[in-house]
C-alpha cells in the first residue's frame, strides 16, 4: 500500500470546458461498442492524444467470446505509460467501450436504439484525456498509468448467470499475473458514472474489503479538501472492472455514482456530465497523486 505525505499538495489547472469537448467529440462517434467501427475510430482518437502528449500508449488485443453471441470479437485494452522508468506504479482506470442495449430502458422496444452512454464510460475517458495534459508537471514520486478496460459492457442478455462481464480487465490482470513485470502497482482508482452534476460516493463495498488503505487515503483527502462528494457513509457492493485488479493482489477502489438515474439508458447523453464535478474529482485525485511516498 502507498504511505503518504501529510500535507496536501497544489491543485492542478484541470480545464473542465476542455474536457467536455473530448466528451462531445466521442459521443459524436455514436456507439463504440466492442469490436464496432465507432469503438476503432475511439481508440484511434485516444492513443493519438495521448502519444501527442508524450505518454507510451500499448495496445492489449485478445478475443473474446460472449455467450450469447455465435463469433467471438477482438477487443483493445489500451494502457497509457506516464514515467515509464518508475517501478512502483499507480493505475487510474475506466472502461470505454459502450453498451449494445440500453436494457434500463422501461419500454424495450427501445432497447437497440443507440445511446451516448456519456457519464457510463465516456466521461472518464473524457477526464484521462484532460488528466493526461497534467501528468508529467506533477511532482510524484510513483509512475502513472491510465488503463481503459474494453468489454466491460459487451452484454446482449443481461438476465443473472447469462452474458459475462469485465472481458478487459481480467485479460489485463491475468496477463499482470502471468507475465510478472518487473514494475509493481500499489494501487489502483476505477472511476465508473462519476461526473454528474449531483454525483455522490459513498464507499464501495468491494473496495473497502479489498483495498480499505486506499479508500481512507482518498476519502481522507476529500475530506481535507473540504470536498463533499466523497461520502463517510458505506454503500453497497458491485461487480465492477476493480474486482479483477484486487484478484491478483492490485489493491483497487471503485469510485461510483450509484443512484445516477440515466444509467443504461438513452437520456445518458452529454448534457447530464457536469464540468465542476469533473473539476472537484480532479482536485482529490491529483491531489492525492501528489502525496505518495
Amino acid at each position: 500500500m502507498p504511505r503518504l505525505f501529510s500535507e496536501p499538495k497544489p491543485s492542478v489547472a484541470f480545464d473542465a470546458k476542455r474536457a467536455l469537448g473530448y466528451l462531445d467529440q466521442l459521443c459524436k462517434l455514436g456507439s463504440r461498442v466492442s469490436g464496432s467501427e465507432g469503438m476503432t475510430k475511439q481508440q484511434t482518437i485516444v492513443e493519438q492524444h495521448f502519444t501527442k502528449l508524450g505518454a507510451k500508449v500499448t495496445r492489449q488485443v485478445f478475443n473474446a467470446k460472449q455467450l450469447s453471441q455465435i463469433n467471438p470479437v477482438s477487443m483493445t485494452n489500451l494502457v497509457v505509460t506516464f514515467h515509464p522508468e518508475r517501478d512502483k506504479r499507480i493505475i487510474l482506470c475506466c472502461h470505454y467501450d459502450t453498451r449494445p442495449i440500453a436494457d434500463q430502458e422501461p419500454d424495450r422496444r427501445n432497447w437497440t436504439n443507440p445511446f451516448d452512454s456519456a457519464n457510463d464510460g465516456t466521461s472518464s475517458v473524457a477526464w484521462l484525456m484532460e488528466l493526461g495534459h497534467h501528468i508529467k508537471g506533477m511532482n510524484l514520486n510513483v509512475g502513472v498509468d491510465f488503463v481503459f478496460f474494453d468489454g466491460e459492457e459487451y452484454i446482449f442478455d443481461n438476465r443473472v448467470g447469462a452474458d459475462k462481464y469485465f472481458f478487459g480487465s481480467e485479460h489485463f490482470a491475468n496477463d499482470y499475473f502471468k507475465t510478472r513485470p518487473r514494475h509493481k502497482y500499489i494501487a489502483g482508482v476505477l472511476f465508473d458514472l462519476c461526473y454528474a452534476a449531483d454525483a455522490k460516493f459513498p464507499v464501495e463495498g468491494n473496495s473497502q474489503f479489498h483495498a480499505g488503505a486506499i479508500v481512507n487515503q482518498v476519502w481522507t483527502t476529500a475530506r481535507e479538501l473540504n470536498e463533499p462528494m466523497f461520502l463517510a457513509k458505506m454503500g453497497t457492493e458491485v461487480l465492477d472492472d476493480h474486482i479483477a485488479l484486487n484478484k491478483v493482489g492490485i489493491p483497487t477502489i471503485d469510485i461510483i455514482d450509484f443512484d445516477y438515474p440515466h444509467w443504461h439508458r438513452l437520456s445518458d447523453t452529454p448534457d447530464k456530465v457536469s464540468g465542476d464535478t469533473m473539476t472537484r474529482m480532479s482536485r482529490v485525485i491529483t491531489n492525492w497523486l501528489s502525496r505518495i511516498k
